[in-house]
């Protein structure tokens, strides 16, 4: 059951009261902490600062995020708008652009950069057609990245589109480990098993109601992972009469078709934090859900899919794209279909609360249990 969210504006994030506010879960309270305009993917230190990564060329911070939240500030600045990738490892936050993965040095309590960003990847050498974001996700000592197709449907002739990659945590020796995957936003570690998984727009103009979106582990099949796009979708469905669809990937998470997954992170288990979770969404995922341009507007929503390990406590049906996972926050979209919000990022800080970017307001939501 979802109810009204208790918001609470943040006076030094100089929020702004909107004409309604999303709802999240029974139990939970949900409060507006700062305002980062474009906000898309998150980030968060074990000091409980934020990054935040935009649609602009602007990495922003909002320190103490799990304490009392500052009002954002430019972390860093980087000339390849977007930069929306953000993740945190081995001392280095690592920013995804449009052209590029950039490591970054990073010290916990600082708010702004100190040193030189470095550019350690290259992608789209062929131009910034379609899709512009590379998201970036850190597991163990590797750098995890992926880079969008540039087009709905076609033979690509860019080596680096619709991809996932696999690096050294200084972009060396990166090789693909998932191709024929149309745009991988939403990549996450899963720090119960060490799995990258990947939540995937499909393609659009197929018939309507798909390709149902997927979000499935790219680092648990042999790689490379071909999810066969764009001629493979669902359970080795076919574009086109005649093509062998039968060792594409299946994935283990479906959402519907247009539902477009930004962001994931899998909730930790035996969280020790003063706000941790109860223990029904230990090792589970929650994901951002942007919504569609389709008519009608498919709404905007935050979900949670409960998760054992890297398999979904309800198995993927086919035939029902619903089954897998429930709204834990919705009300981003009004009745007539015009949005208030958009859910981006998503992130858990080291006390247990939830955060949640939004590109379209520009707010960066709290949430935590009511206690």
């Amino acid at each position: 059951m979802l109810l009204p969210a208790a918001v609470a504006f943040c006076a030094v994030a100089g929020a702004a009261a909107q004409d309604s506010e999303p709802a999240v879960e029974h139990g939970f309270t949900l409060e507006t902490i700062a305002r980062v305009p474009a906000a898309r993917e998150l980030a968060v230190a074990p000091n409980g600062d934020l990054l935040v990564g935009t649609s602009r060329g602007d990495v922003d911070i909002v320190a103490d995020a799990e304490g009392t939240p500052h009002a954002a500030s430019v972390f860093v600045h980087l000339d390849e708008a977007p930069a929306a990738g953000v993740a945190l490892g081995a001392g280095s936050l690592y920013v995804g652009t449009q052209f590029g993965v950039w490591r970054i040095p990073y010290e916990a309590g600082r708010q702004s950069v100190r040193g030189t960003p470095e550019k350690i990847v290259n992608v789209r050498p062929g131009g910034s057609r379609g899709h512009r974001t590379t998201s970036v996700a850190i597991e163990g000592n590797r750098l995890f990245y992926s880079v969008g197709s540039s087009c709905n449907a076609c033979e690509e002739s860019d080596a680096t589109r619709a991809k996932v990659f696999d690096a050294a945590l200084n972009g060396r020796d990166p090789h693909p480990i998932a191709l024929g995957i149309r745009n991988a936003i939403a990549l996450a570690a899963n720090p119960a098993t060490g799995a990258v998984w990947a939540g995937v727009a499909g393609q659009d103009e197929l018939e309507g109601g798909h390709p149902y979106e997927i979000f499935d582990p790219v680092t648990a099949h042999v790689s490379p992972a071909d999810y066969g796009w764009p001629e493979c979708y669902e359970n080795h469905r076919t574009l086109h009469a005649g093509h062998d669809c039968s060792t594409a990937v299946e994935s283990r998470v479906v959402f519907p078709a247009y539902e477009t997954p930004i962001g994931a992170v899998f909730y930790p288990l035996r969280p020790s934090g003063k706000y941790a979770f109860p223990a029904a969404f230990e090792g589970g995922a929650f994901v951002t859900l942007h919504g569609s341009w389709h008519q009608p507007p498919v709404p905007p929503r935050v979900v949670f899919v409960p998760m054992r390990g890297d398999e979904p406590v309800t198995p993927v049906n086919w035939a029902d794209p619903d089954a897998q996972w429930r709204e834990f926050v919705n009300g981003f979209q009004r009745p007539d279909g015009s949005r208030l919000a958009r859910p981006t990022g998503v992130a858990v800080g080291p006390e247990g609360s939830l955060f949640v970017s939004d590109d379209a307001s520009g707010a960066i939501y709290r949430i935590r249990p009511v206690r």
